[in-house]
């Protein structure tokens, strides 16, 4: 098959696809389209193929725009620019609704699952917002944003989606070429920079969500949304519902935000098994989780400490599971255990809708479920479900 790389094409363009990129058909094959919206005719740049019955591009004009199409207030935000975001070019209504129509799209093909998404609005509107970023630093020493799908280097004098306090402070300053950068803004405003042994503020935030402060690595993970850690508790700690005196496990636990919400509704009576893959993280919830007695932490990986420990059965479990999902070790060892309630927050629709399915075949179907825009302005969306048998 010819190499269509450079060339540009007219395409109607389709449904939008998981990924930040819309799907257009030329010539009997698929295009991944960036840069446009669903219904829009427009010129696409073909930018990357490697044979196949797909290829990518990017929209460089717009024949015909959908309602939804504003400028991109970025100007970083251009095909051949920064990766950083997917939707500048679409309004807040119009962004939510792409991303509810991609969990829902996620759980009917993987899962087999109709259900009606609605993105919920965080406070706070599309910019402003990212309180921890990485940047990479070009041969110049300039720091910026990657390329979409590339190594190459995009020198950024700001970022509308940066809080104030992170990007705004790393790029007035000349950096080791070749170098990342990792900065923060926490709940007191104090901003943190690492870069190599080059350390800017403290290794250590401040952040306040559940009505707590947690101290937590300065560039560990944390929600980026200011408002995300804080929302998120409040939906587990109303679907999680534990009862006084009962066993709640707070899986992929990170500082253990989860588990002090479960804690508070066990009660002293009650426990609470957090487990936490990385032992600096987990080191970090202990000591956070110090004043409440129910908790245990373990630190290990999720499948390996359910195996080996000799836990109590969980009246209800709450997991927070990376990007790729928790898979079949980690659903099956769960549902082996029968809690009455699943509560399950995910940072990607297709992780989560093969997990909706994995557990499905123990018996556990989708109850509810909330999705939050907890990252404008890009693809991402984040959500809670709620399971039980």
């Amino acid at each position: 098959m010819t190499d269509w790389t450079g060339r540009r094409v007219e395409a109607e363009v389709g449904a939008v696809a998981h990924g930040g990129h819309c799907v257009a058909r030329v010539d009997g094959r698929v295009v991944f389209v960036r840069h446009a919206l669903p219904g829009e005719r427009v010129v696409v740049a073909i930018t990357e193929d490697k044979g196949g019955s797909f290829c990518r591009g990017d929209a460089v004009e717009v024949l015909s725009a959908a309602p939804g199409r504003v400028t991109p207030p970025c100007g970083y935000a251009v095909p051949g620019g920064c990766g950083g975001c997917d939707w500048q070019h679409a309004d807040g209504p119009t962004q939510r609704a792409l991303k509810a129509a991609v969990v829902a799209e996620q759980l009917s093909r993987l899962a087999k699952v109709e259900w009606p998404v609605e993105v919920e609005e965080l406070p706070g509107g599309l910019g402003d917002w990212r309180t921890r970023a990485r940047m990479a630093v070009d041969r110049q020493g300039r720091a910026g944003f990657r390329a979409h799908r590339s190594h190459r280097v995009i020198p950024v004098s700001y970022c509308v989606i940066a809080a104030p306090g992170t990007v705004d402070e790393v790029v007035t300053r000349t950096w080791t070429p070749g170098a990342e950068v990792a900065v923060s803004v926490d709940s007191t405003g104090r901003t943190h920079i690492a870069s190599g042994s080059r350390v800017l503020g403290s290794s250590e935030a401040v952040e306040r969500a559940a009505r707590r402060d947690w101290r937590i690595d300065a560039h560990g993970f944390w929600q980026v949304h200011p408002d995300a850690a804080d929302i998120l508790a409040e939906v587990v700690g109303q679907w999680a519902a534990t009862p006084s005196g009962g066993c709640a496990w707070d899986l992929y636990a990170g500082a253990g935000l989860f588990a002090a919400v479960l804690a508070e509704q066990a009660g002293p009576d009650g426990s609470v098994v957090a487990v936490e893959s990385d032992r600096s993280a987990a080191e970090r919830g202990a000591e956070n989780l110090a004043d409440l007695p129910a908790v245990r932490v373990f630190a290990g990986k999720v499948e390996d400490v359910l195996a080996a420990e000799a836990l109590p059965d969980p009246d209800v479990v709450v997991l927070d599971p990376p990007r790729k999902g928790a898979g079949s070790a980690v659903v099956d060892a769960i549902a082996a255990r029968g809690p009455a309630r699943v509560v399950y927050v995910a940072c990607d629709p297709a992780a989560l809708a093969r997990d909706v399915a994995l557990f499905a075949g123990h018996g556990y179907e989708l109850r509810a479920l909330r999705a939050f825009d907890a990252f404008p302005m890009t693809h991402h969306v984040e959500c809670v479900a709620l399971f039980s048998r």
